[in-house]
């Protein structure tokens, strides 16, 4: 297995997999409104492939941090996906840790996620919303540790408090509720 940036030549491979891992099309949808949406540029789109086969693909946008003095460099990760038969064999957390790295590689500070507060833990994320980061739309307090924040350079934590803004393409409230 193998990771690379995806190219515009992927698509159809990465639309097959979001479809495939969510049993429907509305993440694939998503994933070509944020290839197609200005103020989520620049993106991090990376494909997980095993021999020829695209099994899975996470893709990471630019968000904002709304009403802040201090220049935080933030990015949200949504979605990640791997094709069911390829699933549970750690290609997800491969796909977060290589999107990691590369993001602290260009300066990214802050990556956002709103998901599984089982899952993305092991990859050093932990809830947001009591650091002073809110999401675009309220998450309900039974669900408030799904909203999870990673920090790439120390001393962004707790150093700033703000309402995170996100691309156009999903600043829907249906995509915040978990």
């Amino acid at each position: 297995m193998y990771i690379r940036e995806s190219t515009d030549s992927d698509l159809a491979d990465i639309i097959n997999i979001h479809t495939e891992a969510f049993a429907n099309d509305k993440e694939a949808e998503l994933v070509v409104n944020l290839f197609n949406d200005q103020s989520a540029q620049p993106i991090l789109s990376l494909l997980a492939c095993v021999g020829d086969i695209a099994v899975g693909h996470i893709l990471f946008t630019t968000c904002r941090l709304s009403d802040t003095v201090q220049k935080v460099s933030s990015v949200l990760l949504a979605p990640l996906a791997v094709i069911p038969s390829h699933q549970q064999q750690g290609i997800g957390g491969k796909l977060i840790k290589q999107g990691l790295e590369t993001l602290s590689d260009r300066g990214a500070d802050l990556v956002f996620v709103l998901g599984h507060p089982s899952y993305y833990p092991r990859y050093g994320f932990f809830p947001a919303g009591c650091q002073g980061l809110h999401a675009p739309y309220p998450i309900p307090e039974q669900h408030a540790d799904a909203w999870m924040v990673q920090s790439l350079k120390p001393g962004i934590l707790g150093s700033v408090e703000a309402k995170v803004v996100c691309a156009d393409a999903l600043d829907r409230p249906e995509y915040w509720r978990e």
